[in-house]
């Protein structure tokens, strides 16, 4: 039902899918975990204060949008995997590149971008579709013959 609201919200609520129900179940889930991201953070900070991760360290909310971008939207492993491998190369190019970490992180983000339009998910999901359990018909696909 997600899937259908997110595709086409007018086309979901004519098949009968309670739209706003469910938006608002997304909304509280996504709450949810915000809440318990937030309690977390303020735990490792120590304190918590709007300004900590509104304005001064924009960078922060800039790097979750990288890292779900680097995994893939619409999946759920997608942005954990995003997170993972972002966090990877952050800290790598911190401890061995330093004064090259922005552009290293750039270039990933650019070479995500161009290349990797669905993530690093959606492409594994495009090169292993069966892993997936994706259903591919092959039936189809003409093989060159060799005179």
């Amino acid at each position: 039902a997600a899937n259908a609201i997110r595709d086409d919200e007018d086309k979901a609520e004519a098949m009968g899918i309670p739209t706003l129900r469910y938006k608002q179940v997304g909304w509280a889930i996504a709450a949810f975990f915000m809440g318990c991201s937030g309690a977390v953070f303020g735990n490792m900070v120590g304190y918590i204060e709007p300004l900590e991760v509104a304005f001064p360290v924009a960078t922060f909310g800039i790097f979750m949008v990288a890292m779900s971008l680097l995994g893939g939207k619409g999946t759920l492993w997608g942005p954990v995997l995003g997170a993972i491998l972002f966090h990877v190369v952050k800290e790598a190019t911190w401890t061995y590149l330093l004064g090259l970490q922005w552009v290293v992180l750039g270039l990933i983000l650019i070479v995500n971008i161009v290349y990797f339009q669905e993530g690093i998910m959606g492409w594994l999901q495009t090169k292993y579709p069966e892993k997936f359990g994706i259903v591919v018909d092959r039936s189809n696909t003409q093989v060159k013959e060799e005179a």
